[in-house]
């Protein structure tokens, strides 16, 4: 008779055993680490790493205020206009003016 570690079925699944949910667990923590650098940790209280029905990894922010909302999208605009074209050797945006 076979053990059950030769044959896993769908009833021993788990979540933790999947890449998907170590992408997705290690994808919220880099984001929260940015956005704790952004002084926005609290902000974001409910961000997650989930999985959904088909075992894919996505990353739940959850409800935020407007102003958080408002903030996220300022970020977002400064680091689209730090192009390529206005980055140091280093890496580093600098101004152009």
């Amino acid at each position: 008779m076979a053990s059950e570690n030769e044959y896993p079925d769908a009833a021993h699944w788990s979540p933790l055993e999947t890449d998907e949910w170590y992408a997705a667990r290690n994808a919220a923590s880099a984001l929260r680490e940015v956005l704790t650098a952004a002084g926005l940790a609290c902000d974001f209280p409910y961000l997650r790493a989930d999985l959904n029905a088909f075992g894919h990894g996505l990353i739940d922010l959850g409800r935020v205020a407007p102003e958080t909302a408002e903030r996220l999208a300022e970020i977002l605009r400064i680091a689209l206009r730090c192009t390529q074209d206005h980055r140091d050797t280093a890496g580093n945006c600098r101004r152009t003016n």
